[in-house]
């Protein structure tokens, strides 16, 4: 079988080349510019950026990072950017291998090979999340703009893929049963202990769509319920489908969990700020970066989390 080492290098390689791309970008859709024309160029004086100049990560290192034609410094944040993409697919492809080993290499599991399709899907879609949700992180902290070319789209891709995993369902995988009291009338007799009231493909693709539905109501009442009381707006409505693109990825409770982390987090960094003067009650704070990153946690360690805190409660 192939190590695991080759994957991560693979999904590392892929990464920063999306990373590149994903550059492209940042700096482009908030001024509604096209990602495809015109080639790439120096933000500072316009040139065109040459193939071997345009490396990822390396280039920037090679020119040590100034602009070969006006020598202007390039940010650090296309470096960044680009190391952040390679380290997330590289993980992702980490949890590939572990998902390849399991269903196809691994005798002592129980569970089918059929099955892997699903994981592996899961698995995909939690890659173009990370993808979508690094951009965001940089391009609401830096123009304070969450573009529906991102949110939007990512609602539309996360519930095309869930509605693939439901082809891929057993024939009784998932499905929702609605069971009933049993009487024994006499001895031996056997009643029905329920019927199928949703398939498995009815209950995963609409508990996604409830899901959706669900996050953007809940927002939509706090930004309500914070303009009657303030008077002012607090809540974007790009941070509402942000929040809907993670559940359309994730489910219902994992965006919960991503908006109560994005909400802590960005209270820490509020408080931070007026502790040292450099905010005011009514200072804006780059919500959506926050509730990206939570939601990069979410999808990475979510699962864990919910389940543990589920069995506390039981």
């Amino acid at each position: 079988m192939t190590p695991r080492i080759l994957y991560e290098a693979i999904g590392f390689l892929l990464g920063i080349v999306f990373g590149s791309f994903l550059n492209v970008c940042i700096s482009r859709l908030p001024r509604h510019e096209s990602v495809v024309h015109p080639r790439s160029r120096c933000p500072q004086c316009g040139a065109s950026i040459r193939w071997f100049d345009n490396i990822p990560i390396l280039s920037w290192l090679l020119l040590r990072g100034r602009c070969r034609d006006c020598h202007q410094r390039i940010p650090l944040r296309y470096p960044l950017v680009e190391l952040a993409t390679g380290i997330w697919f590289a993980i992702q492809a980490a949890r590939l291998y572990t998902v390849i080993h399991f269903y196809f290499y691994d005798p002592t599991h129980s569970a089918p090979s059929s099955y892997a399709p699903l994981a592996i899907i899961a698995n995909l879609a939690v890659t173009i999340l990370g993808f979508l949700l690094i951009g965001l992180i940089v391009m609401d902290w830096q123009t304070g703009l969450l573009p529906n070319t991102f949110t939007l789209t990512g609602i539309a891709i996360g519930l095309f893929l869930i509605c693939i995993q439901a082809i891929f369902l057993g024939p009784t995988e998932d499905q929702v049963v609605l069971t009933r009291p049993i009487h024994i009338t006499s001895a031996g007799a056997t009643t029905n202990p329920g019927n199928v009231f949703l398939t498995g493909p009815e209950a995963l693709i609409g508990g996604r769509f409830l899901a959706v539905v669900g996050v953007v109501l809940l927002l939509l009442t706090i930004r309500w319920l914070y303009g009657a009381v303030r008077h002012q707006e607090g809540l974007g409505l790009g941070d509402v489908k942000l929040l809907a693109m993670i559940a359309a990825f994730l489910g219902f409770w994992p965006a919960i969990l991503s908006l109560f982390l994005g909400s802590f987090a960005a209270s820490l960094y509020a408080v931070t700020l007026l502790a040292r003067r450099r905010a005011g009650a009514f200072t804006k704070l780059a919500f959506g970066s926050f509730l990206a990153a939570a939601g990069l946690f979410a999808a990475q360690f979510g699962d864990r989390i919910i389940d543990s805190y589920s069995q506390l409660l039981r």
